[in-house]
């Protein structure tokens, strides 16, 4: 059994988002793969997919509802999970299949280039594969010292990438982030959708648009001038694959 596990806190994301995450799940794998949600709120979760309550961390109050909180997937023991394990946010799309994510490069620590630094050996935490009781250390330095790691580290995705030295990048054509890779540039995102390479599994959608934004093409915006640039053609194979 392949698992694959989510966090949902909080009300930025609606239980549809696991639901559809599951959904895709379903069509994006040949072998017999679970859903493992880490949740304040089950409720309109789909029953198929299996809910556990979120761990305590030990975070300061102005953290706990930020990116940081994800690295209770370090503790352990965690729930029933052993072995190989996928992490998916919430704010992407599956679209192609996930059974090669457990295939590569087994009993190691992969994750995507962080598409803003590359080169800089820092992974982007949008899809991550672990496994399970190896970088406890990881979880356990934050919950006995918070201050030692966030007096160093400012986002929870340096601090992981500074720990584990035997980080290994998915193949960069796997994971995509949807405003870096996949928007024209300025201006032919006025004129042009974006398009979908064949051989992507993950899309991102970090920060703004959502999926359900993009696929009508919608860019929400605060502030007048960046609607002179910061522009989305509405893009139908989100809804294909979402």
């Amino acid at each position: 059994m392949q698992t694959i596990i989510c966090m949902k806190w909080g009300t930025r994301y609606g239980s549809e988002y696991v639901n559809r995450l599951w959904e895709a799940i379903q069509r994006q794998t040949e072998r017999p793969t679970r859903l493992v949600c880490f949740t304040d709120d089950t409720t309109g979760i789909d029953k198929a997919v299996q809910c556990e309550d979120i761990p305590d961390i030990n975070l300061p109050p102005d953290l706990i509802n930020l990116p940081w909180r994800k690295l209770v997937v370090w503790k352990y023991p965690l729930a029933d999970l052993e072995g190989d394990v996928l992490f998916l946010d919430l704010d992407l799309v599956v679209t192609n299949n996930l059974d090669a994510m457990f295939d590569y490069e087994p009993g190691r620590f992969c994750v995507i280039e962080n598409w803003t630094q590359m080169g800089q050996k820092i992974g982007n935490t949008s899809a991550f594969r672990f496994p399970v009781g190896k970088y406890t250390h990881i979880f356990d330095k934050l919950q006995s010292d918070p201050a030692s790691v966030l007096d160093k580290y400012r986002i929870e995705q340096l601090y992981i990438s500074r720990e584990i030295e035997d980080m290994v990048f998915w193949p960069a054509d796997w994971c995509v982030s949807f405003k870096h890779n996949l928007m024209p540039p300025w201006p032919l995102n006025f004129f042009k959708a974006p398009k979908l390479p064949s051989d992507t599994r993950i899309v991102a959608f970090t920060g703004k648009p959502d999926q359900d934004e993009a696929a009508r093409g919608e860019w929400p915006v605060t502030k007048w001038y960046k609607k002179t640039y910061k522009h989305v053609r509405p893009t139908a194979w989100i809804e294909e694959h979402w």
